[in-house]
């Protein structure tokens, strides 16, 4: 039966945007509901404890929206909590390592993927094992941990001469790998494609997993019989724990659009 309870889309921060972004574009349809943690970001230094916990009120704060499906557009959470989430969530949940992966393999044509993500992604070789899964045997994946970019991101230096001089010593090890394939392992970090991209060169290409969960969650859905058949215009609303201005003008920068209908609570009641 058609469903139009929003999806529920969450991430650290602003990255998350970027998986919102492309679910809009692929299922026009669908309602939203957006949480930003950017008061506390970022989680990829953060213990996977402290992930968890965040994640579960989160989780809780989605539930009293009412939403149809979890999408977790963090990669840090997909990484180490993801296995609570589902468990907690009551509702199917599309993560964003499985499906980034799965194109990162089938784009690489020389099998030299390489992978660049928070600490914690990067600790717990949750890519390294997805890859493997997936790809030849002789695939080689080399991985990078760039913790300052979320903070770059978070501060709309998508590309500035300090973001690509940054990027240049997190990539050098990783294009000396002779990688074809860089894996975007983290939501933040397609804020920062053209910085990454010009470091890497056109021989490498970037892949944002954000087509990819879009992808998954429209499959998810239509397999469900839970797809949105009202012909209205979406309600797409907003949630951060920090400040609404600060989102408002960053998240309106990446969308395309004016993000007016921003709403700050506190999450840690939840």
């Amino acid at each position: 039966m058609p469903d139009n309870r929003p999806i529920g889309v969450f991430d650290s921060g602003l990255g998350g945007l970027t998986v919102l972004k492309a679910v809009m574009e692929q299922l026009p349809s669908e309602n939203t509901v957006y949480f930003g943690d950017s008061g506390r970001t970022p989680y990829g230094s953060k213990s996977p404890e402290t992930v968890a916990k965040y994640a579960g009120q989160i989780v809780r704060f989605l539930q009293s929206q009412d939403v149809k499906m979890i999408v977790i557009a963090c990669n840090t959470v997909s990484a180490c909590a993801s296995d609570l989430v589902r468990e907690m969530a009551g509702v199917p949940v599309v993560e964003v390592i499985s499906p980034g992966s799965a194109t990162a393999v089938a784009q690489s044509q020389n099998r030299r993927i390489g992978v660049i993500g928070t600490k914690n992604t990067v600790a717990s070789e949750v890519y390294i094992r997805a890859i493997q899964s997936l790809a030849a045997p002789d695939t080689r994946i080399c991985q990078q941990a760039c913790p300052m970019f979320v903070s770059l991101a978070e501060e709309g230096w998508w590309n500035t001469p300090i973001t690509r001089a940054i990027a240049g010593e997190y990539l050098k090890d990783l294009l000396a790998c002779d990688i074809d394939t860089l894996l975007l392992g983290c939501t933040h970090y397609p804020l920062l494609s053209e910085a990454i991209g010009a470091v890497a060169g056109p021989g490498v290409q970037l892949i944002n997993a954000g087509h990819s969960v879009a992808r998954e969650v429209y499959q998810t859905l239509d397999r469900n019989g839970q797809l949105n058949a009202k012909a209205q215009l979406p309600s797409h609303t907003f949630y951060t724990s920090d400040s609404i201005t600060q989102f408002s003008q960053m998240g309106s920068a990446f969308l395309d659009h004016q993000i007016d209908n921003v709403s700050r609570i506190d999450i840690e009641q939840y």
